[in-house]
């Protein structure tokens, strides 16, 4: 892992509304049978919506007549069709919304899949740079938001548009002098829609990295909960929660604030076109160019044209909040995945565990190398132990070895085969690892040792156990190896917990094993008991262990000793410590 003065701080990217829309649609497209039905509907809802004010202008035509002149059975008969057609146009409209929200959960679904899918492949250092809170937002609550948002306000957005322009046809035909009036509103509305567009955009991208960092800080927090409390922090951190919790608090306050502003701007601008139409429409009717009828349809589809203007506005607030969020997911799918497997890459096959770096150079940042010129031989079936201060490069090696990052310069093989000519499967199946953090599967501890092997059997995981020397403790459970580990073995000691991944190391079928600090969770006197059966167990296997506690490794076949990326003295145990030099200071230095 990069140390954390290489990691950066992860920004959004600069707001890209067309390209995100393109990736939503793609989304979209996948339930076409859907999204046609739901158009058709649309269509049909709104034309029978607008059907509505024009038998409504005929029936105040018909009343209009004169008292003793009204034929009530026509009124009646208009009123009959308005409630026919405006019955059957909400029917149409919730079973869009059931169809659109049945398309927004699958979306959804389809998307986390995708996003799942796409961290299995994602490069190590992806996962070095970001928080673990802020992708889990990425997974929930993004995609939550843009899933709400397709459910609701894409519906929303396509029955409005239609019957904008549905009412601006119907206005136009009924008089188009007087629907010159929209010449000023729908300007206006151009206008400041645009600009509260630019204004706001800016503000949920800010608002949803906010969140991000939020969940990101309680996640460490929530980890590292005993840590807190034993070095008595709860204040300093509850008053950086706050800080931060201030921070996305502001950043939705300002994302919402001119959002709510739109409502009563466009109710105003709405309003405005209605005194319009009562002041030209007045001046018309007196010159006998409109009649009441035409008046009285006219002001419903204003009230149609303007009313849908004025609630596309109001969600604006909530597409550019859906906009910002997809955008994080699909930074999250853009990301750069592990490279492919070269060309004509080989199997490894048939391992004896030969492996051989040589003359490596590596950074995690290019210009800013950890590594240098390391050159490392490690016979088939010999412990190679790698020891140095903290940060000399001991973990790159392992990194390298595993190919979670590859190399700057020079080569590293296994068998004569250069590892990058190898598939990454069959490389790293040919290794087993142990790492100082622990991880378990909430599940049974049989399930856990077994993890990594399919198929393994009951007497398998017991041997395993026993040469991990954990087979006892298990044995004291309640249920034995049918016991449920909570989540990441928090039901269990850290001992135990790197007991039973030792035991899963030993159960892989595998040429090679690493252990990085793999012990450092168990007391000495266990931790030789391990190592003894450990190289009972990997009899012809190669074997790399970085310890710090030096008397755990004294019988490595070869000590090889790092400071500042660089090898700087090997051999074995008694031969390094005959030399007097840096090997020799750390191995006193842990017995003063």
């Amino acid at each position: 892992m990069p140390p954390a003065s290489q990691r950066n701080t992860k920004k959004e990217r600069p707001k890209d509304a067309r390209g995100t829309m393109r990736h939503i649609w793609k989304y979209i497209i996948r339930y076409r049978a859907y999204v046609i039905l739901i158009a058709i509907f649309c269509i049909s809802s709104n034309i029978l919506s607008l059907v509505g004010p024009s038998l409504a202008g005929k029936a105040i035509q018909e009343a209009a007549a004169g008292k003793g002149q009204v034929n009530f059975a026509n009124v009646l008969y208009y009123a009959k069709l308005m409630l026919i057609f405006y019955v059957s146009s909400s029917a149409l409209t919730l079973i869009i919304n059931i169809l659109m929200m049945n398309v927004g959960r699958r979306i959804a679904r389809q998307m986390r899949t995708d996003v799942f899918n796409k961290m299995m492949k994602l490069k190590v250092s992806y996962f070095d740079r970001n928080a673990a809170g802020d992708i889990i937002s990425r997974v929930s609550y993004d995609i939550d938001v843009l899933s709400i948002s397709i459910s609701t306000d894409l519906v929303s957005v396509m029955t409005n548009v239609i019957t904008v322009f549905g009412s601006l046809f119907m206005m136009i035909y009924i008089s188009p002098l007087l629907a010159l009036t929209v010449l000023v509103t729908i300007p206006l509305s151009v206008i400041y829609i645009r600009y509260m567009g630019r204004k706001t955009r800016p503000l949920h991208a800010k608002r949803s990295a906010a969140y991000g960092k939020l969940n990101g800080f309680v996640e460490e927090m929530f980890s590292g909960q005993k840590t807190i409390q034993s070095y008595a922090q709860e204040d300093p951190v509850t008053e950086k929660f706050e800080k931060i919790n201030t921070e996305a608090s502001d950043a939705f306050h300002w994302a919402n604030h001119y959002g709510m502003t739109m409502g009563p701007t466009m109710g105003s601008i709405n309003n405005l076109g209605l005194a319009l139409i009562g002041m030209f429409g007045s001046v018309l009717y007196l010159k006998d160019l409109v009649n009441l009828a035409q008046i009285s349809s006219f002001v419903l589809y204003s009230r149609k044209f303007s009313g849908p203007i004025n609630e596309i506005a109001n969600i604006v607030n909530e597409i550019y909040s859906a906009l910002a969020a997809a955008e994080r997911v699909f930074y999250m799918l853009d990301a750069e995945e592990e490279p492919a497997d070269a060309e004509n890459a080989l199997e490894l096959t048939d391992i004896e565990g030969n492996v051989s770096i040589k003359d490596v150079n590596f950074g995690y940042v290019p210009e800013k190398l950890i590594l240098h010129d390391f050159t490392l031989d490690a016979p088939a079936g010999k412990l190679v132990a790698i020891v140095g201060p903290t940060g000399a490069g001991k973990t790159t090696v392992i990194n390298l070895l595993m190919r979670f990052y590859d190399v700057n310069s020079g080569e590293i093989t296994i068998d004569g085969h250069e590892i990058r000519t190898l598939t990454k499967k069959s490389l790293r199946h040919s290794f087993s690892m142990v790492l100082q953090d622990t991880w378990l599967i909430n599940g049974t501890i049989f399930e856990n040792i077994a993890y990594g092997k399919e198929g393994a059997t009951r007497d398998e995981v017991v041997a395993a156990a026993k040469a991990a020397k954990i087979h006892h403790f298990i044995m004291q459970l309640p249920e034995g190896y049918d016991t449920i580990i909570s989540e990441d073995g928090g039901n269990i000691s850290k001992g135990q917990k790197q007991m039973l991944t030792i035991a899963r190391a030993m159960l892989y079928d595998s040429r090679m094993l690493i252990l990085d600090e793999a012990t450092s969770n168990v007391d000495t006197d266990t931790e030789r008991q391990i190592q003894s059966a450990m190289r009972h167990l990997m009899v012809d296997k190669t074997c790399f262990v970085i310890a710090h506690r030096l008397s755990t490794i004294q019988n490595a076949d070869k000590i090889i000793v790092v400071n500042d990326g660089r090898i700087i003295e090997q051999g074995t145990h008694s031969q390094l410590m005959g030399m007097k030099g840096f090997y020799h200071r750390l191995y006193a230095s842990q017995f003063e």
